[in-house]
């Protein structure tokens, strides 16, 4: 996506990326196919706009997706995606020793534990730097790699507090000299390398500024932006997070936080954190009943203002984490009904209390309590749902802005150009 100095979106484009090569625990794929696709995107991206009007590039992607490079960034394997959990025993031995507050960089997902795994294998005699997946993208792009940003660094075990990477990495015997520096997200970073501005046409004073993961900057596209602001995100599970005055970690509810990246004009801003966690009910359970179409037709026949008075938790299957902590929890879907309408109704009426609970978790946990809601992912579609959701709430539920993490991104990128003296 590309925005001007108002925020305006101005162009943009995608590319679908091939799905990864998954064999067991083990999900890759191949680095070069990110590069591929940028360049594909770029060709269409540019008829819109001149690359030449660009003025900064900045790059999200998942952050649990690592690869090992050599000295040139070359990779030396296929990178390890954001939901590969080989890393088990890593994750294991992780546990031992980290503290509390890094439960994000203690599951087989992290990129922590795959770092781990990954120092084991023959090929890292050969690296020089562990990076993510948008910080590899960010060093091709400059022509310079070992750069990150504090998101994505997060579930590679970094202290946003402290600004450092800790000292227990050393209890894992983390190879520290493959860590990247990390910087804020919004910052200045570098300039486009000299031979990727001419093969794609930027201009030399095309800026990369410092990206951050693909949530978080879903979670800047929507608009949220002051303390309480929360972003429930309807997808296949349902995740919130709110904007807090200092971070909140209850990882026996899978709550953590990560700094939320500022966008504005003051100097030296207050540090400001996003809280959340994610119940595994959502989308995906009402799949198990309804397809697209099915959910499509009856919204238009819901009655929101007059309840089911059906208690269901709705759970793909069992087990939950938040905002209730029990492996064994089963889904709660009776007493039955054979009226489909009021099923679906009872369903979102009970996906509407989960949310409701969540934020009082989050709350009793130390987050603020949320003074409005924006909300993405396709829920969003369903304007009785909304009404059912704000009901049960009693809190404003407002639009976001945008719903692509891309759009994120690009108001990162204007942020680094802003920062940059010459532009003030």
């Amino acid at each position: 996506m590309v925005i001007d100095a108002a925020n305006t979106l101005i162009a943009q484009q995608a590319v679908s990326l091939p799905p990864p090569v998954q064999n067991g625990r083990a999900i890759e794929q191949n680095a070069e196919i990110w590069w591929q696709a940028l360049s594909q995107l770029l060709i269409p991206l540019f008829r819109q706009i001149k690359p030449d009007k660009i003025n900064a590039l900045s790059v999200d992607a998942t952050s649990g997706t690592v690869l090992l490079c050599d000295h040139e960034g070359q990779p030396l394997h296929p990178a390890l995606m954001y939901h590969d959990v080989r890393a088990t025993a890593e994750a294991a031995h992780i546990l031992n020793i980290a503290p509390v507050d890094a439960a994000a960089a203690s599951t087989p997902s992290s990129g922590l534990a795959k770092l781990l795994w990954l120092q084991k294998q023959s090929y890292s005699n050969n690296a020089r730097y562990f990076l993510h997946q948008a910080d590899w993208i960010t060093g091709k792009l400059g022509g310079c790699f070992g750069h990150s940003d504090f998101n994505n660094a997060l579930k590679s075990g970094y202290n946003a507090s402290s600004q450092s990477w800790p000292k227990w990495l050393d209890a894992l015997a983390v190879k520290r000299d493959w860590l990247p520096q990390v910087q804020t997200p919004g910052r200045p970073l570098m300039p486009v390398a000299p031979d990727i501005a001419r093969e794609f046409g930027f201009n030399k004073n095309c800026l990369l500024v410092t990206g951050t993961t693909d949530s978080t900057a879903a979670f800047l596209a929507t608009g949220a932006h002051q303390l309480g602001d929360a972003v429930t995100a309807l997808g296949s599970t349902l995740v919130l997070k709110i904007i807090s005055k200092q971070p909140i970690a209850a990882a026996e509810f899978g709550i953590y936080s990560q700094p939320l990246p500022y966008l504005g004009k003051q100097k030296n801003p207050p540090l400001r954190w996003l809280c959340g966690g994610a119940s595994n009910s959502g989308g995906a359970v009402l799949r198990q009943f309804f397809n697209d179409s099915q959910m499509a037709q009856m919204q238009t026949q819901l009655d929101p203002d007059t309840p089911t008075g059906l208690d269901y938790y709705p759970l793909p299957r069992r087990g939950e984490r938040f905002p209730v902590n029990d492996p064994d929890l089963e889904p709660r879907l009776t007493p039955a009904t054979l009226n489909q309408l009021i099923f679906f109704q009872a369903m979102l009426e009970g996906l509407s209390r989960i949310e409701k609970d969540g934020y009082d978790k989050l709350t009793q946990c130390g987050a603020p309590a949320p003074k409005r809601i924006y909300s993405t992912g396709g829920g969003v579609q369903n304007p009785a749902w909304r009404k059912i959701r704000g009901q049960l709430i009693g809190l404003p539920i407002v639009d976001a802005v945008q719903n692509d993490a891309a759009f994120g991104a690009a108001l990162l990128a204007r942020q680094g150009w802003q920062n940059v003296p010459s532009q003030n």
